[in-house]
C-alpha cells in the first residue's frame, strides 16, 4: 500500500535527501518536501556559484528551446535535482516523479502526514562550507522573497 511523507529539508543535505526522496517515489509511495529554500548545500560557495550558473546559462546553438532548464526558483530547484536521482525517461521514473511536491514553506496539507526523517549527519560535519537552496539561487539571479 502507498503511503505518503513529508519530508522537511530545514539544515538537511541536498543530494542525501534527494536520494531518500527517490528511494521512497521509486517505492510507489508518493513525497511532499517542505522548506525547499532552507535545504543545505555543502562545498565552497564561490565553487557552488560557477558551478551552477554555467548549467543554468547551458544553451544550445542550433536550438535554444532544446536546452536543459534549472529554474531559479529553490522549490523547483531541488524538484529537479530529485529528478535527476529518478529514471525520468522511463515508464516508472516518471510515475515516480508526478508523486513528488516541492514546496518552498510549510503548507497546511502537509500537517497530517507521516513524516520521514533524512539521517545524516549535521551539514557543518560534513563541510564547514555550506549555503543554503535560497541563498544560491538569490546569488544567481531569483528575486523572489
Amino acid at each position: 500500500m502507498a503511503m505518503e511523507y513529508m519530508i522537511d529539508g530545514t539544515d538537511k543535505v541536498l543530494g542525501r535527501l534527494a536520494s531518500q526522496a527517490a528511494k521512497l517515489l521509486l517505492k510507489k509511495d508518493s513525497v511532499v518536501v517542505v522548506n525547499a529554500g532552507k535545504v543545505v548545500i555543502t562545498g565552497h560557495v564561490q565553487d557552488l556559484t560557477a558551478k551552477y550558473k554555467q548549467r543554468i546559462e547551458l544553451k544550445d546553438k542550433a536550438n535554444p528551446e532544446h536546452s536543459p532548464y534549472w529554474s531559479r526558483r529553490p522549490d523547483m530547484f531541488v524538484k529537479r535535482v530529485v529528478r535527476g536521482m529518478l529514471p525520468y525517461k522511463k515508464p516508472s521514473g516518471k510515475a515516480a516523479y508526478k508523486r513528488l511536491r516541492v514546496y518552498d514553506g510549510f503548507p497546511e496539507e502537509a500537517k497530517k502526514l507521516k513524516v520521514f526523517d533524512v539521517e545524516s549527519k549535521k551539514p557543518n560535519q560534513i563541510f564547514e562550507n555550506t549555503i543554503t537552496v535560497t541563498q544560491l539561487m538569490q546569488k544567481l539571479g531569483y528575486k523572489g522573497r
